[in-house]
C-alpha cells in the first residue's frame, strides 16, 4: 500500500510511525523539532489510519511491507526508523524482513514480545457510537465520556473524527477492521535470526510496556540494542516528555 506521508526539513532521513488509533499528526510537533536539528523527517500514516488507505490484513507483515515500499519510494538511504507502540513493532518487523534498508531504528515504549489484547474494549465502545445519529463532535464526546472515562484517551481518539460530508462524521481509522483484527496488534515480532542493526529502545519510566529485566531476551535478537528510560513519562513519551526524548534521540543518533 502507498502510505500517505509528508516531509519536514532537509538532511538525513528519519521516518516516524505512530501507534494504534494514532496518525502522523500526533508526531508533527516533535517532527518539526527534530527537523530543526538538520534532519529530513518523514511523517507517515500507517495502513488503516490517518489519510492512508483502508485494506486488510492489518498485521505486522503488511505494515512492514508498506514501510519498505515507502523507503524505496522516497529513495532514502540508510534512514533512521522511529516507531511508537504498534509503529515500533512495525519497525522491528522491517528489521526482520529487510535490515539492509535501515541504518538505525528507535522503538518507543514497546518490545518485540507478545502482549495481551487490551484494546478490544476500546473498539467495541467506539463501534457503539452511532455516527448516523451523532451530528456534532460535542455530542460524540458526551456519549464517549459515558464509557471512556479517561479524558486524555478520549481526546486522543476524538482527534480521528472528521467531517466525511457536511453533516456526517466518520473515523479516519478503519474501525471495523481494527476491531476484527485487534489480536494481530498484540503478536510478537521476533526476527528469524539476529539483527545487527543498532536499535534504541526507549522506555517511559512510568510505563510497563518494556520490562528492563527482559533486556537479555532483546539482546539475543538485537545484539546492537540499547535501552534508555525517560523519567516522568508513561506510554506517550513523545507527548509527555518531548524535550527529553528529543535529547536522547539526538545523542544516540550522533
Amino acid at each position: 500500500m502507498e502510505l500517505h506521508y509528508r516531509i519536514i526539513g532537509q538532511g538525513p532521513a528519519v521516518f516516524i510511525f505512530h501507534g494504534l488509533f494514532g496518525m502522523s499528526d500526533n508526531w508533527q510537533s516533535f517532527g518539526r523539532q527534530l527537523a530543526d536539528k538538520g534532519y529530513s523527517v518523514i511523517l507517515a500514516d500507517l495502513r488503516n489510519h490517518g489519510h492512508s488507505g483502508h485494506a486488510a490484513p492489518h498485521n505486522y507483515a503488511s505494515m512492514a511491507a508498506d514501510i519498505i515500499e515507502l523507503i524505496r519510494h522516497t529513495g532514502s538511504e540508510n534512514p533512521v526508523l522511529v516507531g511508537h507502540s504498534m509503529g515500533g513493532k512495525a519497525v522491528l518487523k522491517v528489521l526482520g524482513t529487510a535490515p539492509e534498508l535501515v541504518g538505525k531504528a528507535i522503538v518507543v515504549d514497546i518490545a518485540p514480545w507478545s502482549y495481551a489484547v487490551l484494546h478490544e474494549e476500546v473498539t467495541s465502545k467506539l463501534l457503539a457510537l452511532d455516527l448516523q445519529q451523532v451530528r456534532t463532535r460535542g455530542a460524540a464526546e458526551q456519549q464517549l465520556a459515558l464509557s471512556i472515562k479517561d479524558t486524555s484517551t478520549r481526546q486522543f481518539l476524538l482527534k480521528n473524527l472528521f467531517w466525511k460530508e457536511v453533516d456526517q462524521l466518520a473515523w479516519r481509522f478503519n474501525l471495523q477492521l481494527l476491531h476484527d483484527e485487534i489480536g494481530e496488534v498484540g503478536k510478537d515480532v521476533w526476527p528469524a535470526e539476529p539483527v545487527n542493526t543498532p536499535v534504541l529502545f526507549v522506555k517511559g519510566a512510568l510505563s510497563a510496556y518494556i520490562d528492563p529485566f527482559r533486556m537479555n531476551e532483546i539482546l539475543k535478537s538485537y545484539p546492537a540494542a540499547t535501552l534508555v528510560e525517560v523519567p516522568h513519562a508513561g506510554h506517550w513519551v513523545h507527548a509527555e516528555q518531548p524535550a527529553i526524548l528529543l535529547e536522547e534521540i539526538l545523542q544516540w543518533m550522533g
